[in-house]
């Protein structure tokens, strides 16, 4: 009976069939074995969901995470490169595009993964297609890029497109979470998105080396092939732990959409489609801002570089903490002491001590290890209000628009005022 329970997830219910008469039939044609499959939350399967007992125990899942969400939050190193180089600026309005191709790639990756979880939970079958089709958009717009220097080619490639590309392979990647993880799922959920904080601890280190000795297009060109490189062994890798029942026509049904239609009128529901939205207008700056700041004071690329590594390494340590932790602990509370620990983080460190390198590398550090954690909280917050995976996308792709805008703003801003200083 678990087994049909559990399988009933990705069977899709005929508009004219009850759930009882289903079940009936899904106990004579469809019903598989739970000894089986794979147990969840242990052994020696699940765990390699995260980690794979090859070479350096890399995580497929984790890799993935860390090379979609790798380029978003290392843009602020492009980003100094091409407000430094004259082939850009001399173009019309590059404080105002240039800005805008990393929010944008990382907010259209958030508004994707409602439609996207849409598609993948009708059909089941075609996660892996979707994974491969999204490889190859990040790969072309990467490369593409590398052959322009229009402002507007590169936010639709380099913004645009890579964000297309980097939906289409992250969520069919994280859907297998659930499979594998019940009590252990925010843990799980944190080893995961530490990848997003990998990506960016590393391309940090790497790209002012690389950018210097061959130039931002060149750079950009070198990084697609490498990302092509390493996504390549690393998809078919990750992989679920029930067997994908094939449907030519999935629907949701009845009940399942009068569940989530009463959903939207739940107050928790938007208690944290609010914090997440709040959350998310602040977080992003630092990550988009701090090199071009420590430039502002005169600190080196390569300085400043590390300073958005150290932001994001320690962000790695706070999304593994606050997913154990939301495990154990109400996420709530947890919520509420990094959201008001961050914030006094930020003003101290920020605004009053980072006038110099190591103010801003405590402010880096600090701010990961606060700040890097929110996500792995997603888990603890829909635990108790009975919301569906395909929702949890929902809860932050509002944020991340006005979050871009917000961002392009700000940079204007801040240029006009460091240039009229100088």
């Amino acid at each position: 009976m678990a087994d049909t329970l559990e399988l009933a997830r990705q069977i899709p219910l005929p508009s004219s069939c009850s759930t009882l008469a289903l079940e009936v039939e899904e106990d004579q044609s469809t019903r598989v074995n739970e000894s089986s499959l794979p147990p969840v939350d242990e052994g020696f399967q699940a765990w390699t969901f995260n980690t794979l007992l090859i070479s350096e125990q890399l995580s497929a899942a984790f890799l993935v995470e860390a090379i979609v969400w790798g380029f978003p939050n290392s843009f602020g190193v492009f980003l100094e490169a091409y407000l430094k180089d004259p082939e850009y600026t001399k173009q019309e309005n590059p404080t105002s595009l240039l800005p805008l191709i990393g929010p944008l790639s990382s907010g259209i990756i958030y508004c994707l993964g409602p439609f996207i979880n849409l598609f993948i939970t009708r059909f089941p079958f075609h996660r892996r297609n979707v994974m491969w089709l999204g490889v190859l958009c990040c790969w072309t717009s990467l490369f593409g890029a590398s052959y322009t220097t229009k402002l507007q080619l590169l936010v639709i490639l380099q913004g645009a497109l890579y964000a297309v590309g980097g939906a289409l392979l992250y969520y069919p990647c994280i859907s297998y979470l659930s499979e594998w993880f019940v009590r252990r799922r925010g843990l799980a959920n944190g080893i995961i998105f530490a990848g997003t904080s990998a990506g960016g601890l590393i391309l940090p280190l790497i790209l002012p080396l690389l950018i210097s000795s061959n130039g931002p297009a060149k750079a950009l060109r070198i990084l697609s092939i490498v990302i092509l490189a390493l996504l390549v062994p690393i998809l078919p890798l990750v992989k679920g732990r029930l067997p994908e029942l094939r449907s030519s026509r999935a629907r949701l049904s009845g009940r399942r959409r009068l569940v989530e239609r009463d959903l939207s009128k739940n107050t928790a529901i938007w208690i944290v489609l609010a914090a997440n939205t709040f959350q998310g207008f602040g977080y992003f700056v630092p990550i988009l801002w701090l090199p071009t700041f420590a430039s502002a004071l005169s600190i080196n690329t390569t300085n400043a570089s590390v300073a958005l590594a150290m932001l994001n390494g320690a962000s790695v340590v706070g999304r593994l903490s606050l997913g154990y932790l939301s495990d154990k602990l109400n996420p709530w509370t947890l919520a509420m002491s990094t959201l008001l620990f961050t914030s006094i983080t930020t003003f101290i460190l920020w605004g009053v001590l980072s006038s110099t390198f190591a103010g801003l590398m405590c402010f880096g550090v600090a701010y990961g290890l606060l700040a890097g954690g929110w996500s792995s909280l997603w888990t603890g917050f829909i635990r108790g209000i009975g919301i569906t995976r395909k929702l949890l996308y929902v809860l932050r792709h509002w944020e991340h628009p006005l979050n871009a805008y917000i961002n392009c703003v700000i940079l204007q801003l801040r240029l006009q005022l460091f240039f009229a200083g100088q």
